[in-house]
């Protein structure tokens, strides 16, 4: 009998058996794999739409085409989305594998290029979204201190199409956001278990 009250439950206090955290790595495989899938969609989406869109004006019997690879910002884009799609595209292998296998993630050296490469996305993502809009700003609006002419205002298709593009790249950025958080979660929750085995050897 112990006196002491220590080990012993009163009957009435939960107790876990791991449940919690399959529920959690299950919902997380889920989450992260609708996600990236979204992201590989969207992503191609933007670039087809920003890629794709072109238009001729007639200005003075003389034909100008406006074409992506005219704004320096809206070529970066295209190219990001289409990095962001491959990488997704991968990732959505890796997902399906490690679901397969039973595991979110197999080593730590993996989880950390796993989070490495998200951040690295992420980054980049925001960081051509972020040029693209401000060019697409200049665009529809222009700058009458720099003698700069609202371009959207004779090429207002072409301006339409490319804001469709940048929303949906805005979307896959604020995705990839999302997934570095779980692939942070994943990670020093990954490190917390390994340190806390080694503390209790």
């Amino acid at each position: 009998m112990n006196y002491l009250g220590v080990g012993v439950s009163p009957g009435n206090v939960p107790v876990y058996h791991g449940n919690n955290l399959k529920v959690i790595d299950r919902r997380l495989r889920v989450t992260e794999l609708v996600l990236r899938c979204v992201i590989c969609g969207l992503a191609i989406l933007g670039a087809a739409l920003i890629g794709t869109d072109t238009q001729v004006k007639v200005i003075f019997s003389i034909e100008k085409i406006a074409k992506f690879t005219d704004m320096k910002a809206l070529l970066f884009l295209v190219i990001a989305n289409g990095l962001a799609a491959a990488y997704s595209l991968l990732q959505v292998l890796r997902c399906i594998l490690s679901m397969i296998r039973g595991s979110i993630l197999f080593n730590k050296p993996l989880a950390w290029a796993i989070f490495s490469g998200d951040q690295l996305m992420t980054y980049l993502t925001l960081t051509a979204v972020a040029a693209a809009a401000q060019s697409a700003a200049f665009a529809k609006l222009g700058q009458p201190e720099l003698q700069w002419m609202k371009i959207c205002n004779m090429y207002g298709k072409f301006c339409n199409q490319v804001g469709e593009g940048i929303a949906s790249s805005l979307i896959v950025s604020l995705s990839m956001i999302v997934l570095s958080g779980i692939s942070a979660f994943s990670l020093f929750r990954l490190y917390g278990n390994s340190k806390g085995k080694g503390n209790a050897i």
